[in-house]
């Protein structure tokens, strides 16, 4: 695939993404929270909201079971989870994302995963260092794994240019509530 059409798609995303944000996520965080609750005592992973992401926090804060973060190893490498907890010590990490400073490894069942774009099909337009699709890919080699996208409705598409890379999700969640792929 040539990459301009990913980059131009991804303008598209940022710029829908950052009006929407600007409108504010509504109950996103609460609808979330409601998904995730047949999954307790499952590992979730979650992220730490940066720019104009959807902020999942209050959601990973009510799931009962453990909660990690995503940890960037390298270029090219599949993405591993510390523990977080709410007031835990946070360090930048890759791109300025917050990291635990510490904390047990965890592999995830359940992954709340941000993105750019996404559409009906299930597919997610992320930044582009196709870390998810290769996280994705490597834990669903593994067993079963649900991954939930995170999103504003206003950050749909109508096609997310995809490559066989890619991987889908099972389900995206925005404030106007779940939309299952």
């Amino acid at each position: 695939m040539d990459v301009t059409v990913k980059k131009a798609a991804r303008a598209v995303g940022f710029a829908a993404r950052k009006l929407a944000f600007e409108a504010g996520q509504g109950q996103a965080a609460e609808i979330l929270a409601d998904y995730l609750a047949p999954h307790r005592g499952k590992a979730l992973a979650g992220y730490m909201p940066m720019r104009t992401e959807i902020d999942p926090l209050r959601a990973m804060t009510a799931h009962h079971g453990p909660v990690c973060v995503p940890v960037i190893i390298g270029a090219g490498q599949a993405l591993r989870f510390r523990e977080w907890s709410p007031g835990c010590a946070m360090v930048p990490g890759e791109f300025g994302a917050l990291i635990p400073a510490e904390g047990a490894w965890v592999v995830p069942e359940v992954l709340i995963v941000p993105l750019v774009g996404f559409d009906a099909r299930g597919y997610r337009l992320g930044y582009g260092g196709g870390f998810y699709d290769r996280t994705l890919e490597a834990l669903r080699a593994r067993g079963p794994i649900l991954a939930i996208g995170f999103a504003f409705s206003g950050q749909e598409m109508p096609e997310v240019p995809i490559e066989p890379t890619d991987q889908r999700l099972d389900a995206i969640v925005t404030e106007r509530g779940l939309m299952m792929v």
